[in-house]
């Protein structure tokens, strides 16, 4: 099963306002990071799975909010980014981006019938998530080809 739906937003505040007004979503604040060139912002909501997550992208990046919001990825943990994508890959669902080189373990492979990507994040980075985005929550199972 997926952990978390993300969405590409241009004004994140607003999004977690709008989302915890509407329907009560409860946020664990925004964390500002790097990866290579690209700054960006994220959030996920407290009490998943499946967890909500936000990210306001600069132009170029994967997460590239100056294109609107829309449904960017479905994310979802692997024992092994790399065999895992090599599985999706051979079977038709392109890799669109990796950001293993980056020192990232995690890639996006594209579902062009629904234009949203599967996001594969080594499961190792699980309990940093969780410490940092659910303090408590339970252990999530990894999907694996």
């Amino acid at each position: 099963m997926f952990y978390h739906v993300c969405f590409v937003v241009p004004d994140i505040e607003q999004t977690m306002e709008d989302l915890g007004r509407s329907v009560g979503v409860e946020w664990s604040g925004i964390l500002e990071d790097s990866l290579g060139e690209w700054e960006y912002r994220l959030a996920f909501s407290r009490g998943g799975p499946p967890y909500l997550e936000l990210v306001q992208g600069p132009p170029g990046s994967p997460w590239d909010s100056s294109r609107g919001a829309r449904c960017h990825h479905l994310g979802f943990w692997t024992k092994d980014v790399e065999e895992s994508s090599r599985w999706l890959a051979d079977n038709g669902f392109e890799m669109e981006f990796s950001a293993c080189p980056l020192g990232r373990p995690y890639t996006y492979h594209k579902v062009k019938s629904m234009d949203v990507g599967i996001e594969l994040m080594d499961i190792s980075r699980q309990r940093r998530f969780l410490d940092t985005w659910n303090p408590g929550g339970e252990s999530m199972s990894a999907f694996d080809a």
